[in-house]
């Protein structure tokens, strides 16, 4: 049982990347955060089959949705954390990223398939985008759709869908770049490639769009979020200690989760750094990190984070 557990925890890290750079494991300093971890936010049961969270997000009610690496990838919870149903048997081969649409259609990237999927309230696969395991250029003009990992996607008031991908960092590795849709999945643009200037990326994992339209990617192990228009024209970037891993943009603050660094950060509008909280931890010690993945802020101001590592959702809530 203990060489199983280590099997485990070695497949794990191999499915995160862990950087072997320490330089990008050196937390964010910051002033601490008024927030605190709260145990066993989301308890559900044995037959929800839910597996190591990838991603957290919320529909217009203010449920919470959690994607999973679990055999039911799929796990919809009230407003107040209760347990609704566990589904999506099947679809995945390695979930990532999760979005819910204003009619309620759930949004999702299988970083290990290769696709996006645009599916109903129930659960139905309505659109897939890219072939299922296979990786590649999408080229249009070539007559090539495939996607090479993708990681996030966020949809425009207008319901324009931007992706970002290239999961896996380190030279000649992926196609780091950001791919826009319009609502029915027809192509218009993408831009970015492997790179350290402006406009290029190592890993472009997370994907916000703030009140002035911007999108906010982060760039992974390029320690940076880098700022584009719709159009992709380059704007500006913010560099951060550790792994800038995902964001969610509110009306007040931005909160980011710090990867590896195992850190949830709050920062001001312009993306300064204000506040954080916590570190590196094994599983079962809340308020520490394998991997602050990905982040969604509730209505009630309430944090979660999808731990990819420690596999267990986190909640935050105010001191």
């Amino acid at each position: 049982m203990k060489r199983f557990a280590i099997l485990l925890v070695c497949a794990a890290s191999i499915w995160a990347q862990r950087p072997s750079n320490p330089a990008l494991l050196v937390p964010q300093e910051a002033p601490p955060l008024d927030y605190v971890a709260v145990p066993n936010p989301l308890p559900v049961p044995d037959a929800a089959a839910m597996g190591a969270s990838s991603d957290v997000t919320f529909d217009a009610k203010g449920h919470l949705y959690v994607l999973s690496r679990g055999a039911k990838p799929l796990t919809e919870f009230d407003e107040n954390g209760k347990f609704i149903r566990a589904f999506g048997d099947g679809l995945f081969t390695r979930s990532h990223g999760i979005r819910i649409d204003k009619d309620g259609n759930i949004w999702a990237t299988d970083v290990g398939a290769h696709t996006v999927m645009k599916l109903s309230p129930n659960g139905d696969v309505l659109l897939t985008l890219g072939t299922k395991g296979k990786a590649g250029e999408w080229n249009e003009a070539a007559g090539s759709q495939l996607f090479n990992e993708p990681n996030d996607i966020v949809i425009a008031p207008n319901g324009d869908l931007f992706i970002t991908q290239g999961h896996t960092p380190g030279a000649g590795k992926g196609d780091p770049r950001v791919l826009k849709f319009d609502k029915n999945g027809k192509f218009i643009k993408s831009w970015g490639g492997k790179g350290t200037e402006p406009g290029k990326f190592d890993v472009a994992h997370g994907i916000a769009i703030d009140a002035k339209g911007l999108l906010w990617v982060t760039d992974r192990e390029n320690q940076r979020i880098q700022i584009f228009d719709q159009d992709g024209k380059y704007i500006r970037e913010i560099k951060y200690a550790g792994l800038p891993c995902s964001l969610d943009i509110g009306k007040q603050y931005i909160y980011m989760v710090n990867g590896f660094a195992g850190q949830l950060l709050r920062m001001d509008l312009d993306g300064k750094v204000l506040a954080a909280t916590g570190k590196p931890g094994a599983a079962g010690t809340w308020g520490e990190f394998g991997e602050a993945h990905f982040i969604a802020v509730s209505p009630k101001g309430e944090i979660y984070v999808a731990d990819s590592v420690n596999r267990a959702v986190q909640k935050f809530v105010k001191k």
